[in-house]
């Protein structure tokens, strides 16, 4: 026998709240401390996903556990002593991340429905923390922003790997919607476009060419599927048109590699190397694959590359800021998020 229950002697569940649609920023992740051990924690969970190392078989936990987070932390440790925000005691990719956030809810904040909250994907906050906050305020639904405008596996993927672990312990799932890569859009091409100009008349000298550095990935995911590649160079070329510069001027190549494995060439390292021996004496460089300053652009290209570049008879050297929280940044953010919600709101 059926039993019917009349819709208005039903009560609404305790605790339900009127729906709200949560806005999830996830970027890459940082330690949370610019110490040995803060750095090998953080190490330890991004090099044990299989989607940024996929060969986690004995050999790897071998490496791992034995050499690389015996070894690396305390190297990469002093590295991320140099970037360090003291006056926050946290690094400057988790102090752009949030301001991003802050911003991107004040600019959408006619939308009283709306929560925007911000996560890393490695390190803290962490997304099944920031996921749980979002669903205990209300949010019935979901959009989460990875934050990298060229998609990969070992980025964009893990990202949704972690949302979709999170969710599968919920009895009550929120409706998911995943912003998709953004590296022609012709909003971000434009900010780049905006941002670079504007920096390089800051500078006191006018540079010969400008290097896109992207960060670098093994040459064998790429064989198996990624897309990564292809969008790197699709960025590049519509940059070039944009800025009206031929392949001879904007030079796309690839940095932080890892291994002994093949990665994508030409790696910037080399590239700058390279360049200073050939008689280039003033060279830029832009990063259009972080959307926030890190460790990779602010350690590794602005001090690494540079003293590279110098030493082999550079002179001088500019590395142009990432979007960040820039007003052509958030723009580029903005209009994202406010496609991937119609419909929503």
């Amino acid at each position: 026998m059926t039993a019917v229950v009349s819709t208005e002697s039903a009560k609404p569940a305790a605790g339900i709240t009127p729906e709200r649609i949560g806005v999830l920023l996830v970027n890459l992740g940082t330690p949370d401390s610019a110490d040995t051990r803060g750095v090998r924690v953080y190490l330890k969970e991004f090099l044990s996903d299989p989607r940024v190392i996929e060969d986690q078989g004995l050999k790897w936990k071998l490496v791992l556990n034995g050499i690389i987070l015996r070894i690396r932390p305390a190297r990469k440790a002093r590295d991320y002593r140099k970037i360090w925000n003291n006056e926050k005691n946290e690094s400057p990719l988790k102090t752009i991340t949030r301001a991003q956030s802050d911003k991107l809810a004040a600019a959408i904040s006619e939308e009283d429905h709306v929560v925007v909250d911000w996560a890393m994907r490695y390190g803290n906050p962490s997304i099944a923390s920031r996921v749980e906050a979002l669903t205990a305020q209300g949010c019935g639904r979901l959009l989460v922003v990875p934050l990298y405008p060229q998609y990969s596996a070992a980025t964009s993927a893990t990202v949704c790997d972690e949302v979709f672990r999170v969710l599968a312990g919920m009895r009550a799932q929120p409706t998911l919607r995943v912003a998709p890569p953004y590296y022609d859009d012709p909003d971000y091409i434009e900010a780049l476009a905006v941002s670079i100009n504007a920096h390089l008349k800051t500078l006191p000298f006018q540079p010969e060419l400008i290097v896109a550095s992207f960060h670098g990935m093994p040459k064998k995911y790429v064989d198996k599927g990624d897309p990564y590649l292809a969008q790197c160079i699709a960025t590049t070329e519509s940059l070039r048109k944009r800025l009206g510069l031929d392949a001879s001027k904007l030079l796309l190549t690839f940095q932080s590699r890892f291994g002994f494995d093949a990665w994508l060439q030409p790696y910037t390292d080399q590239t700058m190397e390279r360049l200073a021996k050939e008689g280039i004496r003033r060279v830029a460089v832009v990063m259009p694959g972080f959307s926030a300053d890190c460790l990779e652009t602010l350690e590794e290209i602005a001090l690494e590359n540079a003293e590279t570049f110098k030493h082999n008879g550079g002179e001088q050297f500019a590395a142009v800021p990432c979007l960040n929280d820039s007003d052509p940044g958030m723009d580029v953010i903005r209009q994202l998020v406010l496609r991937e919600l119609q419909g929503w709101i």
